[in-house]
């Protein structure tokens, strides 16, 4: 049998005592899975890094202040050797193979008896990759197959606990289908049915097996019903038909989503729901053209608005007297058809003229463009160029900052 062939085990080590010597970047690299095993971490070294010691801080471990000495791995089930004084990792190292104490050797890995794998956890899976005494190749592996079970690629039975019969509200990001975020990316490969939005990233359902039902959101029949009335209804149905029901939204679903709406409906319909944030078009998308929304010296504060209603219409909740005071960075969503009269309402209440706009339609996809104004401009400039939503509208001094080659 080969030197380098390892017997690979998983290691329960919740109340059991561990032993780490050095304080270091390795051991800073260790120990959060050491703590979330629920390990009786000992640290014994003379200093320790910032991080390290705010584990210990919050109590996650001890730590005594001195360099290795015989007798600390007494009773001890696993140990972790990682500081740069050779001969105290060789002492170390023999009295943990006295002890019968399985030990690990960040110097020293032929030395060693035991190997730390190369990890990864993908939805209660637990990956661990060895390769000898090549770790560059088992992170690599590693990597490959934690994301592939992340993002479908590589097909894993469902979890037993995770049964048919439930919806997950999922925010898809701004457009570009790489800014979903990896829980709602692998939500969408597990998924029987999906209900998108028009503003979802179109992009992912090209990648769904042919078996998964893509429901367009905007084309459900409403009958007697209101549109939201009969998405909510259509979640419910598929879930209670047993299905994994993935309700795909723009950006964030809490963000003008509805998506506490279908949370609420789902809850009263016995439906278990999982909520899975998502990037909202509202940062990434002056971001993507180069706008901080907040900028040092600048603006220390902006404020996200839907204009989807106008400023002088009685059924508007928007203060925009108080925001027209405010002197930081003003983000408007669905703003691009009452652009003209959102300024109007703001130039009136005190915002200059000449503050800059900056207009963001389609962003983050390859049909992203930007239209710059200034809040007396920006309704002319608009028709002019032949702005169409999905548009983000930047009111503040930060547009002035972008990087110009974003522009």
């Amino acid at each position: 049998m080969p030197e380098n062939f390892a017997y690979p085990v998983g290691l329960r080590l919740s109340g059991r005592r561990v032993v780490v010597l050095g304080g270091g970047q390795v051991a800073q690299r260790r120990l959060p899975a050491l703590i979330a095993a629920g390990a009786d971490v000992l640290l014994v070294s003379p200093s320790a890094t910032p991080s390290v010691e705010a584990m210990v801080d919050a109590g996650e471990l001890r730590w005594e202040r001195r360099r290795y000495r015989d007798g600390d791995f007494e009773g001890a089930w696993y140990a972790l050797i990682t500081t740069d004084d050779p001969e105290a990792n060789a002492a170390a190292s023999a009295e943990a193979e006295a002890r019968r104490v399985w030990c690990v050797r960040s110097d020293d890995a032929d030395a060693a008896s035991a190997w730390t794998p190369a990890t990864g956890r993908s939805e209660g899976v637990t990956v661990a990759v060895l390769t000898g005494n090549d770790p560059r190749r088992s992170a690599a592996v590693r990597d490959a197959v934690v994301e592939g079970l992340r993002d479908g690629t590589l097909a894993a039975p469902h979890r037993r606990d995770r049964p048919g019969g439930r919806v997950a509200l999922v925010g898809g990001g701004p457009g570009d289908p790489d800014l979903i975020t990896v829980r709602g990316r692998r939500l969408l490969a597990e998924a029987d049915v999906v209900i998108a939005d028009r503003l979802g990233p179109r992009d992912l359902l090209d990648e769904l097996p042919p078996h998964v039902e893509v429901i367009d959101a905007a084309k459900i029949p409403y009958g007697r019903f209101m549109a939201q009335e009969a998405i909510n209804n259509a979640l419910i149905e598929h879930a209670k038909a047993g299905k994994s029901v993935v309700r795909l939204k723009g950006g964030d679903p809490f963000v003008f989503g509805r998506g506490m709406e279908e949370a609420e409906a789902l809850a009263a319909a016995g439906v278990a729901c999982t909520v899975v944030p998502g990037i909202s078009s509202s940062i990434s998308v002056p971001g993507a053209a180069g706008i901080p929304v907040t900028h040092r010296g600048v603006a220390h504060e902006f404020t996200v608005v839907s204009g989807h209603v106008a400023p002088d219409d009685p059924s508007s909740l928007v203060d925009w007297a108080a925001l027209a005071r405010l002197r930081g960075t003003l983000v408007l969503l669905m703003a691009v058809e009452k652009i003209g009269r959102i300024a109007a309402a703001l130039m009136e209440h005190g915002r200059a003229g000449d503050t800059p706009v900056a207009v963001v339609q389609e962003g983050t996809t390859a049909a992203q463009r930007r239209v710059d104004a200034t809040l007396a401009t920006v309704a002319r400039r608009v028709t002019e160029e032949g702005v169409r939503p999905p548009a983000v509208i930047v009111i503040g001094d930060v547009v002035a900052v972008g990087v110009p080659a974003a522009r």
